[in-house]
């Protein structure tokens, strides 16, 4: 097999990440509708049943473009920049207008980072032309901005905690103590950790910390109720985002740790 036909994987979060951009994709074919990292979708656009679709194509063939050598550049290119337009044209400005503000900022976070996993990916395979035309992405720019964009978003997924604490505190298994204690320091950990990725103070672990949390969630909380089958749409709903986002906060750790496996392609 050719360097240029093998298997390239940069990171356990590269990995991830791909992983989640196909599942969202299979989903999306299969229900003809938008999953979870493209909602919601305001009323005005148009043609949404079409976009649904090539929201879902974009998913399944970057994912799958994401591991493979001939094609780590053009899918990271194409899919950070279709997240990033999502994230300005139809998330930013709903800031503006619609309420209740947190859950509209958990919104836009959610969206950001996958901007922000995505975009490291495009900082890691970026060639040089691309580099060299863009511009923010050299000297380590574009990963700076990425990471900034992250931790921003954890801000709003604290400041939810706050303000919905009695629906946090639900989701909580009856096994661990102090539930309402538990809420406010899971969204204490989740600001703090933002604020420390946007200083650059202790970032690396601000960031794995923040990833690790995210993960927990899932086994802690949404792994035990899909065993029991104890799950409502809505429920499922954010088990697939917790798992997407998880993924994105993986990839933006995953890039304290250098770009070397980037730039060496691993062959299967």
């Amino acid at each position: 097999m050719s360097a240029r036909d093998s298997i390239r994987i940069a990171s356990s979060g590269h990995v991830a990440f791909a992983a989640a951009m196909i599942g969202l994709g299979v989903m999306g074919l299969v229900t003809g509708k938008f999953t979870q990292i493209w909602q919601p979708v305001p009323k005005w656009v148009p043609g949404q049943p079409g976009l649904a679709y090539l929201c879902a194509l974009i998913s399944l063939a970057c994912g799958v473009g994401l591991l493979w050598q001939r094609s780590t550049s053009l899918a990271s290119r194409v899919l950070f920049a279709s997240l990033l337009v999502w994230l300005l044209v139809l998330r930013l400005p709903n800031l503006f207008y619609q309420k209740p503000l947190v859950l509209v900022a958990w919104t836009c976070g959610a969206t950001a980072v996958m901007v922000a996993g995505a975009g490291v990916l495009f900082s890691w395979f970026a060639d040089e032309r691309e580099r060299a035309r863009l511009g923010l992405l050299t000297d380590g720019k574009g990963l700076r901005i990425a990471r900034t964009l992250y931790g921003l978003s954890l801000i709003p997924f604290g400041l939810a905690h706050f303000m919905y604490v009695d629906a946090t505190t639900v989701l909580i298994p009856n096994w661990l103590p102090s539930h309402t204690a538990l809420a406010y320091l899971t969204g204490a950990t989740f600001i703090a950790a933002g604020l420390a990725i946007c200083a650059n103070v202790l970032a690396p672990l601000a960031a794995a910390l923040s990833a690790l949390q995210m993960g927990l969630f899932s086994v802690i909380v949404w792994v035990p109720r899909m065993v029991a089958g104890n799950l409502n749409d809505f429920q499922r709903g954010e088990v697939i985002s917790t798992f997407v986002l998880t993924a994105g906060a993986w990839m933006v750790t995953d890039s304290y740790r250098g770009s070397r496996a980037a730039e060496q392609p691993s062959s299967r």
